[in-house]
């Protein structure tokens, strides 16, 4: 069993999920929570999930990442707009050279971390998961649940696979939770942002779930057009996405249940949008070498739109 510690900054629809599951397996699991704290810790954690549904009972909650324990992982949960409170909340809670997960959308989220911490490792963890916050500390998960964990370096260089990789894979694997391990973070990014940017940029602009943008012949059509954007923007970074993983997205998403995108629930639920991280960063580091990508500057200059008038 593995003696790490595990810390999760955000126990959300997917801090949560995943925390629950490392706890499940037995690994000492310490949560930070913000409106939920009162229930979660006189109630605990409920997962309802298609692999069979679970409660912990009592979990370690705190309201305050000052009164948690120093952990050996720290899993960043938060959505990338609660950004601005992690100067506060890692330095109490990560040791010295232990691991910061950042387990969030969009590019250059790792460079923020390590702005903040010294010391230690950090990785980056690309989730492919539908699950949503139902109640206070209920969770459902419908689909999915991959991680693909990849090891950053400065100026995203591609790191190779780690031992530090190899071990957090370990862990929750034997929570049952899939890993993928990537050689190249960024490019690993990039790919992820395929279906993040299509998904949910036009979710929100066309008020639509991820069944009605594919059952449409225009805005399916539009998704992989958007999609193609994407592969340009990773080739301005020097990463190389196959066309076929385009097909691949598409199939994996017409299997999906109907789903609502975590950038939809949060402009239904009026919270501030991860535009900058999912769409601007990557438009931004297109431009600064001369890379235009109208479509997706399109989408973004209509989220900031909708952003601000919410």
């Amino acid at each position: 069993m593995s003696e790490r510690r595990y810390a999760i900054i955000g126990t959300g629809a997917l801090g949560g999920f995943y925390g629950a599951k490392l706890q499940r397996a037995g690994l000492d699991v310490h949560f930070l929570l913000n409106t939920d704290y009162e229930h979660v810790s006189k109630s605990g954690l409920v997962i309802e999930s298609k692999d069979g549904d679970f409660r912990l009972p009592q979990v370690n909650a705190y309201g305050d990442a000052n009164k948690m324990p120093r952990c050996d992982v720290v899993v960043v949960a938060l959505k990338t707009t609660q950004n601005h409170l992690l100067p506060q909340m890692l330095p109490p809670v990560v040791k010295d050279g232990g691991v910061v997960l950042v387990l969030q959308n969009g590019l250059d989220v790792e460079e923020e971390i390590a702005q903040i911490v010294r010391n230690v490792n950090i990785i980056g963890g690309l989730c492919f998961l539908c699950s949503n916050k139902i109640a206070p500390g209920k969770i459902h998960h419908l689909a999915y649940g991959q991680i693909t964990l990849g090891e950053y370096l400065p100026d995203y260089n591609p790191a190779g696979m780690t031992n530090t990789m190899r071990q957090i894979a370990d862990d929750f694997e034997r929570a049952g939770i899939a890993i993928e391990l990537a050689k190249d973070l960024l490019l690993a990014r990039w790919k992820k942002l395929v279906w993040n940017i299509p998904y949910n940029g036009l979710s929100v602009i066309l008020n639509a779930q991820t069944d009605e943008l594919m059952a449409d012949f225009y805005t399916r059509n539009l998704v992989e057009q958007l999609m193609y954007e994407v592969i340009i923007g990773a080739e301005s970074c020097g990463r190389v996405i196959p066309d076929s993983f385009i097909s691949r997205m598409l199939e994996y998403t017409v299997k999906m249940e109907p789903y609502r995108t975590s950038m939809k629930i949060d402009y239904d639920e009026r919270r501030p949008l991860e535009v900058e991280t999912i769409f601007g960063n990557p438009l931004r580091r297109a431009q600064a070498v001369g890379v235009n990508l109208p479509q997706i500057n399109c989408i973004y200059q209509q989220l900031k739109f909708l952003d601000h008038r919410r």
